[in-house]
C-alpha cells in the first residue's frame, strides 16, 4: 500500500501536469467557444422577451358610499388603507386562469446555457490557484522576481474564481427577485409599476448575461496571456545563479 505522502505527491505532480496542459491548450480554445457563445447572448434582443400574463380581475371593492366604514374602524378590522383613509385592498389569489406563471423561458435558456461555462470558469481558475500555490518556493531572502510574478499570477485567479461565483450568483438572485414581483402583480394586479418592473428585470438580467460572458472571455485571455509570458518566471521563480550570489 502506497504511503500517504507518495499519495500526495504523486497528487502534486498531476495536477501541476494537468493545469499547465490546461492552460496551454484549452485556455485558448475557451476564448474561441466563449466568443461563439457571446455571439449568440447578442443576439437575444428585449423585443423577443414574453411578459407576464396576469389579468385584471374586477374590483373586489364597490364605489365608496356615505356608510363606509371610518378610518379608524378599518384599522380595528386589519384593512390596509392610505394617506387618504381610503381602503387598500390586494386581490386573494386562488388559482390563475392559465394556470401557473412560467419563468422568461428565452432568459431561461440563456442562463441554463451560461451557467457551465460558469462553473468551469470556478473550476479552473481554482486549479491555476493550486498550481501556482505548488510552484512557489520557500521562503528567503533575495532573488523574489520569480516568487512577485507568481503571486500576480496567484490574485489574477483568486480574482477570476470570485467574479465567476458572482456571476452564477446573480442568476439564483435574478429568478428570485423575478418571483417576489410577480407575487406583487398577483396580489396587485391593477398596479402597472410592479408589471414594468417585471419587464425591466428581464431586460437588465439580458444586459447581465452579455456582461458575464463577455467577462469570461476576458478572463481567459488575461490568465493566458499572463501565464504565457511569465512561464519560466512562474515555474522556476528562482535562478541557480542568482541563489548562488547569495
Amino acid at each position: 500500500m502506497a504511503h500517504p505522502v507518495n499519495k500526495v505527491n504523486d497528487f502534486v505532480a498531476t495536477l501541476k501536469k494537468d493545469t499547465e496542459k490546461l492552460v496551454k491548450e484549452q485556455f485558448p480554445q475557451k476564448i474561441l467557444e466563449m466568443e461563439e457563445l457571446l455571439k449568440q447572448v447578442k443576439e437575444l434582443s428585449s423585443n423577443e422577451l414574453v411578459h407576464v400574463d396576469i389579468p385584471y380581475p374586477e374590483p373586489l371593492d364597490g364605489d365608496n358610499d356615505s356608510d363606509e366604514p371610518s378610518n379608524k374602524k378599518r384599522k380595528a378590522e386589519g384593512v390596509n388603507t392610505n394617506n387618504h383613509g381610503n381602503a387598500v385592498h390586494g386581490t386573494r389569489v386562488l388559482v390563475f386562469p392559465g394556470g401557473s406563471i412560467p419563468y422568461n423561458k428565452i432568459i431561461h435558456k440563456y442562463c441554463e446555457k451560461t451557467k457551465p461555462w460558469m462553473k468551469d470558469l470556478i473550476e479552473h481558475s481554482n486549479m491555476v490557484r493550486m498550481w501556482i500555490n505548488f510552484l512557489i518556493p520557500k521562503i528567503e531572502d533575495g532573488n523574489n522576481f520569480g516568487v512577485s510574478i507568481q503571486e500576480d499570477v496567484l490574485n489574477e485567479a483568486r480574482q477570476v474564481e470570485s467574479e465567476a461565483s458572482t456571476y452564477l450568483d446573480q442568476i439564483s438572485r435574478y429568478y428570485l427577485q423575478r418571483a417576489r414581483i410577480i407575487t406583487k402583480i398577483s396580489k396587485y394586479p391593477h398596479i402597472e409599476d410592479y408589471r414594468q418592473a417585471i419587464r425591466e428585470l428581464d431586460e437588465k438580467q439580458i444586459v447581465s448575461l452579455q456582461s458575464a460572458v463577455l467577462e469570461m472571455r476576458n478572463h481567459y485571455a488575461s490568465l493566458h496571456d499572463m501565464i504565457m509570458k511569465n512561464i519560466d518566471k512562474i515555474k522556476v521563480p528562482r535562478s541557480a545563479n542568482a541563489h548562488n550570489m547569495y
